[in-house]
């Protein structure tokens, strides 16, 4: 038991020898947090109230009763390049390497709903990730891939839905049923309209997209996490650890309010909500970011949604490592970046990870940096220490503290945005925008000035020129290829049998019906995504950044 009294007279003998000692050596200036933390800082703390034990509510100790002793956080690389049989080559080499599960990077054209031949796809085909065009593409991509013994990660939001339904009939090319498939499309397409910009239509009718794919996926695909939250991208715009926490809380909820609002019960389709955040620099900050997320979402369910199914009180969260953060100058110091990034996930309790490459400031990952980044989550798991007990940073004075004050300054933006009318309503009056980028221009303010560090850019910092000549570069030919392939296909296929699906998916985007059947009939007929996209557009519209988002 805590003797306060003598507690506050150590900490006022304490606080006299630091005044002598900094007389001496003054302290550095730009520290955010105390000099120390005390059982002072917790003095309210209540165990079973704010920890309780893993696996169990409010699940700040982990979602699972065992964490990383029963089984350890899946192992993902996010790869995609060139064209689908170039990535199929990169995900068996990572497969072979150990990883657990794939994480799929799409080109630019495809986020955006678009075919490689189309005019703006011009000069961005297979750059920052596959190319899919149709079916056919999908078939290559995961040709000689079991999808019954792996868990695959689609970064797709627009046009998920339609990805979705190409997977799942590539599945059923394999004789594998939708029941047994499991992975995520990140499908979040508000963060889309504050930070990324791969949108294609007006919010309404992507909200619709995004319910009908819960209401599906809770009935035929039940292992599917049918939407990853995007805190990851909010962040790497620009936001701070709890504006990531609270702006991606507020799209969920939209989420949720919209599934609620079409006749949806949110035990049966909360479960597949899935998430993905990053992992800063700040390392004990990073683990009591995870730690307060996953207490705060599980009071927002269990309180506001009134959900009893566990699974769908819990945040289940995949991270990748920031790569706002790494650095083209030394960039071998992205090493050491990206490993204590990961630490600081593991130590928060995520459920799975992909990590940068060091090179990724300077071109695509090569091969050998690809292993790498894998190679480092191994090591973690397996020669750290840090899978070995659950919650290790659970009782520090410090990290408790955090934890605390991340999951209330959360809650307060919650509370502003509800007021607002919704995340809809503050991204309408551009309210997360603005936050985020008053942080991001403080943050930079800092790196500038010179009050943040950031070691071989503004302090410690050579001459020495990058070395390119080993770096993987974006091959040009990739267009000329795939739209050649995009060709032999067209010339093959039922073009009959393409119009009629299209025409029957119209007339269902026209009124209420869930779009998912339809989506995986039109592209068994090999329909590729820009005609899909098309029919789409020709119905809902296509949303503009100028004006109302209505």
């Amino acid at each position: 038991m805590m003797n306060k009294e003598l507690l506050e007279q150590g900490l006022s003998g304490y606080e006299a020898k630091v005044e002598k000692a900094i007389s001496k050596f003054p302290e550095r200036k730009e520290f955010a947090e105390k000099r120390l933390y005390t059982p002072l800082d917790v003095e309210d703390f209540d165990y079973n109230e704010k920890l309780g034990f893993p696996g169990q509510y409010p699940f700040t100790r982990g979602v699972q009763p065992t964490m990383y002793r029963g089984r350890l956080w899946t192992m993902r690389a996010y790869a995609g390049f060139a064209t689908a049989e170039e990535t199929n080559a990169r995900y068996k080499y990572l497969l072979e390497a150990g990883q657990t599960g794939l994480s799929v990077a799409m080109d630019l054209p495809t986020q955006i709903g678009l075919d490689s031949d189309a005019e703006l796809s011009h000069g961005e085909v297979g750059k920052v990730g596959v190319a899919i065009d149709s079916l056919a593409d999908m078939e290559k991509l995961f040709d000689g891939i079991p999808l019954d013994k792996v868990s695959t990660s689609m970064t797709i939001n627009g046009p998920a839905a339609v990805l979705l339904a190409m997977y799942v009939a590539v599945a059923e090319k394999q004789g594998v049923k939708p029941e047994q498939l499991k992975g995520t499309i990140q499908n979040d397409i508000l963060k889309e309209y504050i930070a990324r910009g791969t949108y294609i239509f007006p919010p309404r009718p992507s909200m619709r997209l995004i319910t009908d794919t819960f209401a599906y996926c809770s009935q035929n695909i039940p292992k599917w996490n049918t939407i990853s939250v995007g805190a990851y991208h909010i962040r790497e715009a620009g936001a701070s650890e709890v504006q990531e926490i609270a702006f991606a809380f507020s799209n969920a909820m939209a989420y949720i309010d919209a599934a609620i609002k079409a006749g949806q019960k949110v035990d049966d389709f909360a479960p597949g909500i899935s998430w993905i955040f990053t992992a800063g620099l700040n390392f004990f900050s990073e683990a009591a970011k995870f730690r307060a997320a996953r207490r705060l979402w599980a009071r927002i369910m269990k309180e506001r949604y009134g959900a009893e199914v566990p699974k769908a009180q819990m945040l289940r969260v995949h991270v990748h490592t920031a790569g706002s953060v790494l650095t083209a100058q030394q960039p071998l110091n992205n090493v050491a970046r990206i490993t204590w990034q990961a630490l600081s996930a593991i130590l928060g309790g995520i459920q799975s990870m992909a990590c940068c490459a060091y090179d990724e400031a300077i071109a695509l990952p090569t091969e050998e940096s690809a292993t790498l980044a894998l190679r480092t989550q191994q090591m973690l798991a397996y020669e750290s220490g840090a899978a070995d007990t659950i919650d290790p940073l659970a009782g520090s004075y410090y990290v408790e503290a955090l934890t605390d004050k991340f999951e209330k300054e959360a809650y307060e933006y919650i509370t502003k945005i509800d007021a607002m009318g919704g995340a809809v309503a503050a991204i309408e009056k551009g309210y997360m925008q603005s936050e985020m980028a008053a942080h991001a221009y403080a943050y930079q303010s800092e790196i500038e000035k010179g009050t943040r560090v950031v070691v071989g850019v503004n302090k410690f910092a050579d001459d020495k020129q990058i070395k390119t000549n080993d770096v993987l570069m974006a091959d040009l030919s990739v267009a000329e290829r795939q739209i050649a392939k995009v060709n032999a296909m067209k010339a093959q296929r039922d073009q009959k049998a393409v119009d009629a699906a299209l025409a029957k998916l119209k007339t269902a985007a026209q009124g209420e019906e869930n779009l998912m059947p339809y989506l995986i009939e039109t592209v068994k007929t090999y329909a590729t995504l820009g005609e899909i996209c098309g029919v789409l557009r020709e119905v809902f519209g296509e949303y503009k950044q100028s004006g109302s988002m209505f």
